[in-house]
């Protein structure tokens, strides 16, 4: 294919005066969130075209034949454009089409970031601290806008204005890490001189074009980059390990520009630019957070001084397309609705909702047999959008077909909390110790940490079956492993024990990590007895474990036998 093959969208009249350069990302070692943020820990970008002027007055040349040149004179060149007459034009009229996107591309600010994660293995002590830089920009109310694993597990972070040499101390207020979404401020008011904020327009269409602006790897300027809206649906946010509503756009791909904003052709920002897909078979393909999951983050932050998150209905539900599976259920044929599988016990609708109820509404809107409902012209999307437009604490309206009667409930939306959590949310992670047995409580990024990005495949299958298929009985129960065993002379023949469930101790359950070094701390029993999963026990004698956990605990300068949060 020719280099001058033109790409979609209109030709540029005016090539850029200025050539858009990219900005270098420090990239970090293996995340600890979730499995595919691997790849785009270190940020991602979207790729660049030409920022296009347009003049206002003519109207913008859409897609098909590029425009005929002018006709030759008798000479064989050809007629210059008439110039225009100085005291008939206004000398700001030509640069109208370019104002509007130079105080957005001014708002645009780079994010330096000093992280310090947790060592989930060893939870006693932290990684190494490393850096990275990213995007962000600048909206209402002094506040600024990024990705959520742009600062997560930060201890300091930066800001720079484009154009600036000054970088600026700011302050977290919020992390959402459902929405991959963090809001940050800056104390020195010399930050906020001479910064227009962002304004945010609506959701866009299919084909709409967007240009995404932030600070990618290649180079230490600012970098504009542009393509359409190729898909809108519920996408699944590789941070958050959650589903929202998504736009997918056509561009290529860099890292160091998620939390760059994505503007629409009016100059009004439509989105966040935050993860990619890597694939062999993919190319070009790259995702932006909308406009509603922002306005819901911000939203959720001015109501609640904090985030609190973005409600789920606490049910797994089957598709009722088989005419057959319909027919048994009692459905008549003009109903339609999906079938609760089952219920959340920790969740409030487990108090009226039923397995096997025939879900047919979610506040008056119908949910089709395959699961969606209806969005826009010619668009359906999963019905679990109208749930994220609700706020946690909010009360809906189901209607349900239960031995075909139809019933409806008010119900109270909270957020959903996993068995095995994909995130802590910037806590450190939970320990107990005695006679050598680390004792932690499993969680997605202690997996990734135990077997790496891979770990997916790699861990105990017992260990991905709880986390992907069991739910909480209890609000605050918890999978409790034996890490690993700290070897010394009380613990031999146990030293091959390594992430195995903790069922009981001394013949009660444990429910929780607290729970257990409560259990233990107050034994008077002779024993420990350390029920494990495989049918294994461990048994200690109780005087003598207590007593050499001290030395154990010096040996390998492990500052205390519980974490803090155990202690309270």
């Amino acid at each position: 294919m020719g280099d001058n093959k033109r790409k979609r969208g209109g030709k540029p009249k005016t090539p850029t005066p200025e050539t858009l350069a990219t900005t270098s990302a420090s990239p970090p070692p293996p995340p600890t969130t979730t499995s595919a943020a691997n790849d785009d820990e270190d940020d991602v970008v979207f790729s660049v075209s030409n920022v296009e002027i347009i003049d206002p007055k003519s109207p913008r040349r859409g897609r098909g034949r590029p425009k005929k040149l002018p006709k030759l004179s008798e000479n064989g060149s050809h007629h210059p454009p008439a110039a225009p007459d100085p005291e008939d034009s206004d000398p700001g009229t030509a640069w109208e089409g370019c104002a509007r996107v130079v105080p957005s591309m001014d708002a645009v600010v780079k994010v330096f970031c000093t992280h310090t994660e947790p060592n989930f293995s060893l939870p006693w002590q932290r990684k190494r601290q490393f850096s990275s830089s990213s995007s962000g920009f600048v909206i209402g109310g002094r506040r600024v806008l990024t990705n959520a694993h742009s600062v997560e597990h930060y201890t300091q972070v930066k800001l720079k204005k484009r154009g600036s040499d000054t970088k600026y101390l700011a302050t977290v207020l919020a992390i959402g890490t459902e929405c991959d979404i963090a809001m940050l401020t800056v104390d020195d008011d010399e930050f906020w001189e001479g910064v227009l904020p962002v304004e945010f327009g609506e959701l866009p269409a299919l084909q709409d074009a967007v240009t995404v602006v932030g600070y990618p790897i290649g180079g230490d300027t600012i970098s504009v980059t542009s393509g359409v809206v190729s898909r809108i649906e519920i996408l699944s946010y590789v941070h958050g390990s959650t589903e929202l509503l998504g736009l997918q756009i056509d561009a290529a791909i860099n890292s160091g520009n998620s939390g760059g904003p994505a503007f629409n052709d009016k100059g009004t920002c439509v989105g966040i630019a935050f993860q990619s897909l890597k694939h062999e078979d993919a190319e070009n393909i790259g995702y932006v957070i909308p406009t509603p999951v922002i306005m819901h983050f911000i939203k959720d932050y001015e109501k609640n001084g904090a985030y609190t998150g973005f409600p789920f209905l606490g049910i797994e539900w089957q598709k009722m397309e088989n005419p057959d599976l319909r027919t048994s259920m009692g459905m008549k044929p003009d109903q339609k609705g999906v079938r609760i599988r089952r219920i959340d016990p920790t969740a409030l609708e487990s108090q009226v909702l039923k397995p096997s109820d025939i879900l047919l509404s979610f506040d008056g809107v119908n949910i089709a047999n395959d699961g969606t409902v209806p969005f826009r012209h010619g668009e359906r999307i999963g019905f679990s959008y109208l749930i994220s437009q609700k706020y946690t604490g909010d009360n809906s309206k189901v209607k349900v077909l239960r031995n075909s009667e139809i019933l409806s409930f008010d119900i109270k939306l909270a957020s959903h909390k996993r068995l095995i959590p994909s995130h802590i949310k910037g806590r450190p992670p939970s320990y107990y110790i005695v006679a050598g047995f680390v004792f932690t409580a499993v969680s997605v990024p202690y997996l990734r940490s135990e077997y790496g990005k891979d770990y997916e495949f790699e861990a105990p299958v017992k260990l991905l079956d709880k986390m992907l298929h069991s739910l909480r009985q209890s609000p605050d129960e918890q999978l409790v492993v034996v890490s690993q065993v700290l070897v010394a002379d009380i613990n031999i023949g146990y030293e091959d024990i390594v992430n195995t469930q903790v069922l009981a101790f001394n013949g009660k359950p444990v429910k929780n990590l607290k729970n257990l070094a409560s259990m233990v701390e107050n034994c008077d029993d002779e024993f420990l007895k350390f029920d494990l999963e495989y049918q294994q026990v461990a048994v200690l004698q109780t005087k003598t474990a207590k007593a050499a956990t001290l030395d154990i605990l010096a040996t390998h300068c492990i500052p205390s036998a519980t974490s803090d949060d155990l202690k309270t």
